[in-house]
């Protein structure tokens, strides 16, 4: 077994492992994202939730533009070592750039004769507040 933490950590072909975090008091799933090793070492440095953004191609310390930070007090690693799990508290209760407490706001309606997307969830505050 390696000495190295990080080597047990299976990075995919773009230098990217996926994310999931998951509430301390609740065990909703909040969000998925992606952590590169850069991301994932400065998360255990500072026991803040920092991601990869693949879209702007930097590093993405969660709540740094919104406030809506994630402390983390758990991180484990699957048994193929290539998802990990963040258990956070996230702060503010808002994990959706939608406003949302979690990413995971629609539901997929099966009861009617074609299935379809519901909100479940209500927007706690307006995006356009919190990323001015």
């Amino acid at each position: 077994m390696s000495k190295n933490w990080l080597d047990q950590v299976h990075f995919d072909t773009q230098g990217l492992i996926p994310a999931i975090a998951q509430d301390l008091h609740t065990g909703r799933v909040l969000m998925v994202a992606w952590m590169n090793a850069d991301a994932l070492t400065e998360t255990v440095a500072t026991q803040r939730a920092v991601y990869w953004s693949r879209s702007r191609k930097k590093l993405w310390r969660k709540g740094e533009e919104s406030g809506h930070y994630q402390s983390v007090h758990d991180i484990r690693l699957d048994c193929d070592g290539d998802v990990i799990l963040l258990t956070v508290e996230q702060k503010g209760d808002i994990a959706c750039h939608t406003g949302r407490n979690s990413c995971f706001y629609s539901r997929l309606d099966c009861s009617g004769p074609t299935p379809q997307w519901e909100t479940t969830d209500p927007v706690l505050k307006d995006p356009d507040s919190i990323y001015s």
